[in-house]
């Protein structure tokens, strides 16, 4: 049977794991050639094999966002390799929570690289590609944090606010091009994300309130992204929502 993404090109960052390597997955398996990026090779080349062992295409492209250079790069030989680009999901991100009060600075300027920055130098790299092509969709992965504030987030919630605040800005910038811009916004999934913590404190309250309640996989946020870009071209998901059942706020 067709896939819905059948002749298309994806690009995927922050996809040797969790959201982005599930949406891999998800788009290869409606058809999509999927180009996935990362900084863990080792990661991207087993996820390019099981993507080929299931009759998808997958080609990695080893790429730390927040370096402008190999973002550009990223595209660019994307583009070179398979002919085109049709999709940009801009995933990979960072939560490095903590207060502000006594904050680690250096974690907030690596949650603005990359949550910001790394999204913003893909994102300028695509579009004169789309514009030739007369069209696109790009994908840029937010959170709740996006929408609501809380104590001992913010500056995560800041960098989150402004992936929502680029996309809609981009949103009316290029829809006379044909170019779609969606947000996903997804509350509490099981990821590695907390790994990275560095606030002993923060990292504690995060992985209790992780665990008072069932999360969503990255499966779940996978579907919702498969959802937005197998709609018809006229068609633009601007923004998904997605908590687990159990989730407040």
């Amino acid at each position: 049977m067709a896939g819905k993404l059948d002749n298309k090109v994806a690009i995927i960052t922050g996809a040797s794991a969790g959201i982005g390597e599930a949406t891999a997955i998800a788009l290869a398996a409606e058809g999509a050639k999927v180009v996935i990026a990362a900084r863990r090779g080792d990661r991207l080349e087993a996820l390019a094999k099981r993507i080929e062992s299931s009759g998808g295409q997958a080609l990695y492209i080893v790429t730390d966002i927040t370096d402008e250079t190999q973002a550009n790069n990223l595209i660019q030989k994307a583009n070179a390799e398979l002919g085109r680009v049709d999709i940009l999901v801009n995933n990979a991100g960072i939560a490095l929570t903590g207060n502000i009060d006594g904050g680690n600075t250096s974690d907030w300027r690596r949650m603005f690289d990359v949550n910001v920055f790394g999204l913003l130098y893909a994102t300028h790299a695509v579009l004169p590609i789309f514009k030739a092509q007369g069209g696109g969709h790009i994908v840029n992965i937010s959170s709740v944090a996006g929408r609501l504030a809380r104590a001992g987030v913010g500056i995560y919630n800041a960098t989150k606010w402004g992936v929502n605040a680029i996309s809609e800005s981009l949103r009316q910038e290029v829809l006379k091009d044909n170019i779609r811009v969606t947000i996903i916004e997804p509350g509490l999934v099981n990821t590695e994300i907390n790994n990275h913590i560095t606030d002993p404190i923060s990292k504690q309250i995060s992985e209790e309130r992780r665990k008072s309640i069932k999360a969503l996989e990255s499966e779940d946020i996978a579907r919702a992204i498969a959802y937005a870009v197998t709609q018809p071209p006229h068609v633009n998901v601007n923004e998904i929502l997605i908590r687990p059942t159990q989730q407040e706020r």
